[in-house]
């Protein structure tokens, strides 16, 4: 039998090119089993463990299903947190980019403004938390008339973070004659029961998997006394010299403990926790992809909605009081199909959760010897080399699809009766440019913004400076943003 290809998948060219540059190229086990579901519109319930590749799964059949000409939002899609959230919209963009999908992420702690303003443009596709999608609904500014798909991503999660009524409110209030796929890590009998209400004959995709983690990581306990924790992370990470590793604490006071002794040590690290302001935490999560630094010292608020292909080493400085954490912050490592290592730091009194986890994971985490001073040692120069040199980040998606695209700025908008096809039209008469080399276009009452894609940005900005727009002579420039 030949290896599966996403070429195989019936997708239109558009979304086939962007899979390519963004180097999707075999399928994973979820991918392969969902994508042909939702093709034909078939409602669907999965069951799929962290880091399995399952918002391709349902990002590729939403970026190929929605109708670029509608103006209102086709697909709605429910994460448990922000950070997912952005981490989703990134991913449908990224997938949609030649369709020009345009995807917008509404979540708490930014101005309701903001997010009114860019659902009042053209949108296809919106991804929100629970909460602020209901505000959205509530004050009337999504419009969801012609939302044809529903997509609740991590449903066990919402369940824990009591966000179960706010769905249940959110699908009440959708049109009946919709696609509803749930994705869930577990499946809590609250989460089956919405299923049951709220779905037409689903079909159930269970991914089975070696245990509730990825058979691609490597699992270790260290038994430390709490005083001894800074001295073992300081040799474990010497002797392990990872290429880029997330440390994991129970409180943002640890965090920042940690954070400081490692940042005066001189190790290039950053912090994440819920007491950052919102912009601050995606500032960390976008430094941390670009490789801006090599260690990150996090609570559990970074364990979902982290997705970067090569982080190799996951430390759990505490030991996770919850067990589903356990799963939650080491599938950061081990993702799609690359190996990693999670070593969890356990003190004499944390036996009962570290066993807790173990039922839970269903085997016992091997105990493993802290390093000896030899190691140590013998570790040294090379950390110390590699502390010095830029993290190189091999898997950037965003980075890949983004390289050959230029955002330009135009000084006119709505208030002159400029409209998306207006640019379109103009754009694609420029010699040597086409419709294919126009990406998303944005358009607000004063300004617009056009993405030029594949390398044609500064033609088409030479030449729209002596070209007029619907008539309209209009400023341009390259975007700052």
């Amino acid at each position: 039998m030949t290896e599966e290809s996403f070429a195989d998948y019936n997708v239109s060219e558009e979304i086939k090119r962007a899979l390519s540059v963004l180097k999707y190229r075999t399928p994973t086990e979820v991918q392969s089993k969902v994508i042909p579901l939702a093709l034909e519109n078939q409602d669907l319930v999965v069951k799929a463990q962290t880091g399995s590749g399952k918002t391709a799964s349902f990002g590729i059949p939403i970026a190929e299903m929605v109708e670029w000409v509608e103006k209102k939002p086709q697909a709605l899609i429910l994460t448990p947190t922000r950070e997912l959230a952005v981490q989703v919209r990134e991913d449908i963009t990224n997938i949609g980019r030649f369709k020009r999908i345009k995807a917008v992420a509404v979540y708490g702690k930014e101005p309701f403004k903001k997010q009114k303003d860019e659902l009042h443009q053209k949108t296809h596709v919106v991804i929100g938390t629970p909460g602020r999608v209901m505000d959205h609904i509530e004050r009337k500014t999504l419009a969801l008339d012609q939302i044809k798909y529903l997509i609740i991503d991590e449903a066990d999660e919402m369940l824990n973070r009591g966000f179960i009524d706010e769905v249940e409110a959110i699908i009440k209030a959708l049109p009946s004659d919709r696609v509803t796929m749930v994705f869930s890590a577990t499946m809590p009998t609250d989460v089956e029961n919405l299923c049951h209400k709220y779905m037409k004959n689903p079909a159930h995709v269970e991914i089975a998997s070696t245990g509730v983690t990825a058979s691609t990581i490597e699992h270790a306990l260290i038994e430390v006394r709490e005083e001894e924790k800074i001295a073992l992370l300081r040799d474990v990470t010497i002797v392990e010299n990872p290429d880029s590793c997330m440390i994991f604490c129970r409180t943002k006071e640890n965090v920042d403990n940690v954070y400081s002794e490692l940042n005066q040590a001189g190790y290039p690290c950053e912090r994440l926790h819920g007491g950052l302001e919102q912009e601050d935490r995606f500032t960390v999560m976008e430094g941390f992809k670009r490789g801006n630094f090599r260690y990150l010292v996090a609570t559990d608020v970074a364990a979902r909605g982290i997705d970067i292909d090569n982080v190799k080493l996951i430390i759990n400085y505490d030991v996770p009081m919850e067990k589903e954490s356990y799963v939650h912050r080491t599938g950061r490592t081990g993702r799609a199909g690359n190996k990693g290592t999670a070593i969890t730091f356990s003190t004499p009194h944390e036996g009962k959760f570290v066993h807790a986890i173990e039922k839970y994971i269903g085997f016992e985490i091997p105990v493993a010897k802290a390093p000896s001073k030899l190691e140590v040692a013998a570790g040294k120069d090379v950390f110390e080399d590699k502390l010095n040199s830029k993290r190189i980040v091999r898997n950037n998606k965003t980075a890949r699809i983004n390289q050959d695209i230029m955002k330009l700025h135009f000084n006119g908008g709505k208030k002159k009766k400029i409209r998306a096809v207006d640019f379109v039209g103009t754009i694609a008469k420029i010699p040597g440019v086409t419709a294919e080399d126009i990406g998303i276009i944005t358009i607000q009452d004063n300004m617009s913004y056009v993405d030029i894609l594949n390398g044609k940005g500064s033609i088409v900005l030479q030449a729209m400076e002596n070209t007029t727009v619907k008539g309209k002579k209009l400023k341009v420039s390259k975007a700052i943003k």
